[in-house]
């Protein structure tokens, strides 16, 4: 679509600090396999959490949540759905865990972002996997659910379907004919996806799923191991002000695509780092122990018991964990919810 113009796309000029920052997740990918190597329990581990965390924090950017407790068993599907926000958490599940499974079979077509949305719908009592039949807009509300603003008008819901042909035949031209830098085209694509809207529900977590896909398919393989949907709800503010600074004008094709690129390469940076200073402390042994625990807590969004933290610190004991907890209330930093074995751990908001 618009983004994916050639003409809009060669229009494009980066500045020197966007260039460095591509040319980190270069370097990031470049090492990406010397890390893969490592221990299999690790990565193992760290597949489960960002599985977890990815289908909590997608689901909570849209107001959809669950206890914590209960999305782990959800992903561990140790446990069925039980209302209408689990139903909604174990489809995203499932379609994290078949993109997981099965990215590089999966191209970026109609077909398959219809099968995306009708995953994440698979378990309510509605019909997914088809375009939106009547008009909608992406708006703000206030805490009472009353309407603020109007953020964006997407495309009509008639000219949904040619808006999304033309967006998966650009997207296949801009790479295979005008080889563009895919570090580009995949969150331009994101962005015009967003801008289309074609759903009446479930656009905002289609998009996180296709930036997973996208990515994959340019062997970018850090959304395996860490939540990329943690990092966006992590950063929410800046997640929306850039997607609502880049879409004005994008009817038009007069938008600004920068605002978005230098967030979304932000974030994939930032992903890198975290990948292999978790990966690296566990391996290698460098930093602490009170380091890796504080690390592991501080990337906790919602109540946490004290086996999340042994999950994403192998090799420490359950002991050396509850110490850290202690120094960190005394802090200030953390707080206890309940008593005894189902006790839980909330961070305090700084």
């Amino acid at each position: 679509m618009n983004s994916l113009d050639i003409r809009f796309l060669h229009r494009l000029h980066f500045s020197a600090d966007q260039a460095a920052s591509l040319k980190r997740i270069g370097e990031y990918k470049g090492r990406q396999e010397l890390f893969v190597r490592q221990t299999p329990q690790v990565l193992e581990t760290l597949k489960q959490t960002a599985i977890i965390e990815s289908s909590e924090s997608s689901n909570r950017l849209e107001g959809i949540t669950a206890p914590h407790a209960r999305v782990e068993a959800l992903v561990r599907q140790s446990t069925n759905p039980r209302n209408r926000p689990e139903q909604e958490i174990a489809g995203y599940r499932d379609a994290l865990s078949l993109i997981h499974e099965s990215a590089q079979h999966m191209p970026f077509t109609q077909n398959v972002i219809l099968q995306l949305h009708a995953t994440i719908h698979r378990y309510l009592p509605v019909d997914g996997g088809k375009w939106k039949k009547n008009d909608n807009a992406i708006v703000e509300k206030n805490a009472d659910g009353s309407l603020r603003r109007v953020r964006f008008k997407p495309v009509d819901a008639l000219a949904t379907p040619e808006a999304m042909d033309k967006l998966v035949n650009r997207y296949k031209e801009a790479l295979d004919t005008h080889q563009q830098e895919p570090l580009v085209i995949v969150p331009a694509a994101i962005l015009d996806f967003l801008c289309i809207h074609p759903f009446t529900d479930g656009n905002g977590r289609v998009g996180r799923l296709a930036t997973l896909l996208l990515l994959y398919h340019f062997d970018y393989q850090v959304g395996r191991y860490i939540s990329l949907e943690r990092l966006f709800e992590e950063s929410k503010e800046s997640y929306y002000e850039t997607l609502e600074a880049s879409s004005q004008g994008w009817h038009e094709g007069k938008h600004d695509l920068l605002p978005w690129l230098t967030y979304f390469w932000g974030v994939l940076n930032k992903a890198y780092r975290e990948f292999e200073e978790r990966v690296g402390q566990i391996k290698t042994g460098r930093g602490s122990k009170t380091d890796q625990i504080r690390q592991a807590i501080e990337r906790k969004l919602g109540p946490f018991a004290i086996s999340d933290i042994e999950g994403d610190c192998p090799g420490i004991s359950r002991d050396m964990v509850r110490v850290v907890l202690r120094q960190l209330r005394d802090e200030g930093a953390i707080q206890a919810q309940g008593k005894g074995r189902g006790a839980k751990w909330l961070r305090k908001k700084q």
